[in-house]
């Protein structure tokens, strides 16, 4: 997206969203452009403030953006840029398994010990994709 205009958004709806779907917005302008009959649209203006994180459409939101901060900050005492992609991608298993936190760590060394050894040089390689 180029931005967020009325127009940008109609497009990357036509792309993206399927027709009949509920969107729920701020009430930014631009999402005006769920105000057709192929979406139903619900705008959730907060404000600002305390009182606008206490809305309970939004407590799962402040809670995980609570977790994220949490553990970047708690583990990670200075990041840099290029670490930062490694961070994120930890944070992500850590997150996509944390109902199941008893079988994070024989899950690991599953893992660990099925992955073949891999030089240090061919690590090195991924660092710009990680």
């Amino acid at each position: 997206m180029s931005g967020f205009t009325r127009t940008e958004i109609h497009r990357y709806a036509q792309l993206a969203i399927t027709p009949g779907s509920q969107v729920v917005s701020d009430g930014l302008g631009c999402f005006r452009a769920f105000d057709t009959p192929a979406y139903t649209h619900e705008r959730i203006i907060t404000g600002s403030g305390r009182a606008s994180a206490q809305i309970p459409a939004f407590n799962w939101v402040n809670t995980v953006l609570g977790n994220v901060k949490n553990a970047i900050t708690g583990t990670y005492h200075a990041i840099r840029g290029h670490h930062a992609p490694r961070y994120l991608a930890e944070f992500e298993y850590r997150f996509n398994r944390r109902y199941d936190l008893k079988a994070m760590v024989p899950r690991l060394l599953t893992v660990a010990a099925s992955t073949p050894p891999m030089p240090y040089r061919l690590l090195k390689l991924a660092e710009p994709y990680a």
